[in-house]
């Protein structure tokens, strides 16, 4: 299926995306969006013909649990609802702990790679079935960026990707912003990977802006895109014609002749890398036994599995198997967010990086979902948020992860100033309760801040 030129759509910048010229779809993330109705944006831009692909973030499939059936079901409701002709999440792991390893339960907060093993490989593919089988239309992966790897690996990242395909006949979703960064940071060839992977499975291709700090490059999608990531753009578009190309951003939004100005970028850097000898791909051959939504074209195989670990394993050695993965990453996680040793094999200076990058996401994100906490707090808002995370790692969501914060500090001695402390003493009522204060309430509330000069 042809998707063309997109961007991704955030409520932020959604009349600036309106406004754009030559958008053909759009991207918007499946979480941000009600189950049953959409907004007002969305829904002009569908009248307008314009496609909308719902992108999960939290569905975890590389992890060592099964998909979560609440949230496919979520996931799936939101794709009918856009009328999507396609779904894609990431091969990420975003929680561990739990039942597979009677530990608490640890949320991350963001997108973590798998080792590229047979172990996790085998744990992402039957995830993935379960989750095509659970969606009612083709699903595609996104290779993510990392600033750490995990020691031991028996793949690269394209053969890692071909037998992704070749398993399951998942679709693939190539950022190549990510690959860039996996360049960066981890020494990854991003052509090398192009070279493995199986072209044939994109469906389509995100490209996102970043920055380099002290040697790391940060996967921010709130900078502009750089000459680096349209390089592995045009390495990619040398070797098929992607049947879309996607601009994300994210964060620190730009005026929409910026966004215009990348978009154009872009497209230009497509033309200049088909020339006359960069004919489209072929068509791949289909599993004819598929069921109809998990079809898709099988990928080249990487080098052939060791003779120990034949394919076709039994329920017993699935299971340990998933064990495996479950204590695997539940240590890694758990080093990152509970302060506990680094794993054996990773690097500590880079698990640091990535400790204090996770910390720093939440209190942007808990931020943003309340932003009542940043006015509250002032200037303090980061550094008492930053103190909160390093002693509380995340167990629920963003929203659960405000609620959490406003109690702990709470408890522990709050803020100096007097109002500030009975503002976020409300705030914490006010949304922990089983109730809402009554109105009543609130005009008392509002009254009080008038007379104390807030």
């Amino acid at each position: 299926m042809e998707l063309g030129i997109g961007i991704g759509w955030r409520p932020e910048i959604a009349h600036e995306v309106e406004a754009l010229a030559g958008i053909d779809w759009v991207e918007a993330v499946a979480e941000n969006l009600c189950a049953d109705h959409l907004p007002d944006s969305l829904v002009r831009l569908r009248e307008r013909g314009v496609t909308v692909v719902p992108h999960g973030v939290a569905l975890g499939l590389g992890g060592a649990d099964r998909p979560d059936p609440d949230r496919l079901a979520s996931l799936a409701a939101r794709v009918e609802l856009l009328g999507a002709p396609l779904v894609t999440e990431h091969i990420a792991f975003v929680r561990a702990g739990g039942p597979l390893t009677a530990s608490p339960r640890l949320e991350a907060g963001h997108l973590l790679p798998v080792p590229r093993t047979w172990d996790a490989l085998d744990v992402l593919c039957e995830n993935v079935r379960i989750a095509q089988d659970s969606l009612p239309v083709p699903l595609a992966l996104e290779n993510i960026a990392a600033l750490i790897s995990w020691p031991d690996e028996e793949l690269t990242e394209g053969q890692f990707l071909a037998e992704l395909v070749e398993r399951t006949g998942v679709r693939l979703l190539i950022d190549v912003a990510n690959l860039h960064t996996n360049h960066v940071n981890l020494g990854q060839d991003p052509a090398k990977a192009l070279d493995e992977l199986p072209v044939e499975a994109i469906a389509y291709v995100h490209v996102a802006g970043g920055v380099e700090r002290n040697g790391v490059w940060h996967d921010t999608h709130a900078h502009p895109v750089t000459a680096p990531v349209l390089e592995v753009l045009a390495e990619l578009r040398s070797r098929v014609d992607p049947p879309g190309v996607l601009l994300e951003r994210d964060d620190a939004f730009p005026p929409g002749g910026e966004l215009a100005d990348e978009l154009d970028a872009i497209r230009a850097t497509l033309r200049a890398a088909a020339g006359p000898a960069a004919p489209e791909a072929p068509a791949a051959p289909e599993d004819p036994e598929a069921p109809a939504h998990r079809k898709g074209p099988r990928g080249a195989r990487p080098a052939a599995r060791d003779e120990h670990r034949p394919p076709g394993a039994t329920a017993a050695t699935a299971t340990a198997t998933r064990d495996r993965t479950a204590v695997a990453q539940t240590a890694l996680l758990s080093a990152l967010v509970a302060g506990t040793p680094a794993p054996a094999g990773f690097d500590p200076v880079r698990l640091r990086v990535q400790s204090r990058a996770l910390a720093a996401k939440r209190a942007d994100v808990v931020a943003k979902v309340a932003p009542e906490l940043p006015e509250i707090f002032g200037d303090g808002y980061r550094a008492a948020f930053l103190a909160y995370a390093g002693v509380r790692p995340m167990a629920g969501g963003y929203r659960r992860d405000a609620l959490d914060f406003a109690e702990h500090v709470l408890v522990v001695d709050g803020p100096a100033d007097p109002v500030a402390r009975r503002a976020l003493t409300h705030w914490w009522q006010d949304r922990s309760g089983a109730l809402p204060p009554g109105r009543a309430t609130r005009l008392i509330r509002a009254a009080r801040a008038v007379l104390l000069g807030r």
